[in-house]
């Protein structure tokens, strides 16, 4: 990961990291309980995984998104970010872990979160860094901020800022 920029210095960035970290606990968590034959143990990690990359997807999406894709030089990576997005919302949510094939589809689906992940935070967030205007900054951070808090507050559990 990047950490030479000073985006993670950035309030926002920092709630999204945070929330990043919660989920690929979450997902670590949920694929060691599945190698050691615990599905029901996974399964109740999954649910709140899924419940929140909603939260996470939302305020990423209608803030920092959507702010980012006012410039036309990001509109197609961002939306690419939110096609995975949409493809990983619905594989979780018809997630049958009795499977096999879906046990391993879901392994699967963690490392791709990971990349997906490294997409956002070593290259539109530093981007972010450089290209938005403070109100931008403001307008992401109020959607993040309705996001988060209809959810029952924070993923990483920190105060708004």
């Amino acid at each position: 990961m990047c950490h030479y920029c000073g985006c993670r210095e950035i309030p926002l960035i920092k709630e999204f990291i945070a929330e990043h970290a919660s989920v690929t606990d979450l997902a670590g968590a949920a694929v060691r309980a599945l190698d050691a034959g615990d599905v029901a143990g996974a399964r109740r990690l999954v649910v709140p995984m899924a419940e929140q990359l909603r939260r996470h997807w939302a305020g990423e999406e209608q803030g920092l998104f959507a702010v980012m894709h006012e410039n036309p030089e990001y509109a197609a990576y961002i939306d690419d970010l939110v096609r995975e997005h949409r493809e990983l919302a619905d594989f979780l949510a018809g997630l049958d872990l009795e499977s096999a094939e879906q046990r391993a589809e879901f392994v699967r689906s963690t490392a791709e979160l990971e990349h997906h992940i490294a997409k956002e935070e070593d290259g539109l967030f530093p981007a972010a860094l450089t290209e938005l205007t403070g109100e931008q900054w403001n307008t992401a951070m109020a959607a993040w901020q309705t996001n988060a808090f209809a959810g029952g507050g924070p993923v990483s559990g920190d105060a708004a800022r």
